[in-house]
């Protein structure tokens, strides 16, 4: 049985980077020399691993691209939810980059897990689970089953939440589907993403 089918139908990577810079060409066409735009405005467009993807804040149901949506739980910061612009499959890697969101591996397993997503949590940080022992995460190995990145698909904005198939460092997604990071620990009473 094929669980990645869905999210590993990728074309090659030259035609989504070529995509990706005419996509650029005909964004800097439309942008003045004075904006009034920040420099770090979610809405400019960004270098993902050779390609570029435009980000915009929107709901996930007028998302034509891939919805990123990061949930830092209790390591209380806000939740995060950007429409990376795409029309190619994408991999998570590149789609979270494009929207601004840096992920760090472990030592043992490299980028297949996350340890860290924007540096949560930080390598002087504890973080307290009830009914666990404190803990600062070193992102030698797997981080506890207790407090953990878990890594989520969506395939439709009305579809049910799903752990991903595969690991960060291989999942690739289609437009109109959602990628999700969740800090979850036990105990929680919703553990997808965003909710």
């Amino acid at each position: 049985m094929n669980l990645t089918a869905p999210f590993s139908s990728a074309p090659t990577r030259t035609f989504a980077a070529l995509g990706a810079l005419v996509l650029l060409v005909v964004l800097s066409g439309c942008a003045g020399t004075d904006s009034g735009a920040a420099a770090g405005s979610s809405a400019s467009a960004t270098a993902a691993a050779g390609t570029e993807s435009a980000t915009t804040d929107a709901s996930p149901a007028d998302c034509a691209g891939v919805v990123v949506v990061v949930d830092f739980g209790l390591l209380d910061a806000d939740t995060i939810t950007q429409c990376v612009d795409t029309t190619e499959t994408i991999a998570a890697g590149d789609a979270l980059e494009s929207a601004g969101i840096t992920t760090e591996g472990t030592v043992e397993y490299g980028d297949m897990v996350a340890c860290r997503v924007n540096d949560r949590p930080a390598a002087d940080e504890t973080i307290e689970v009830e009914g666990q022992e404190p803990f600062t995460e070193s992102c030698a190995t797997m981080a506890p089953m207790h407090a953990y990145w878990g890594l989520w698909v969506q395939a439709s904005p009305e579809a049910d939440w799903e752990y991903a198939p595969v690991g960060l460092g291989e999942l690739e997604i289609d437009p109109g589907h959602s990628l999700g990071l969740l800090f979850t620990t036990t105990g929680m009473e919703t553990a997808t993403p965003g909710s």
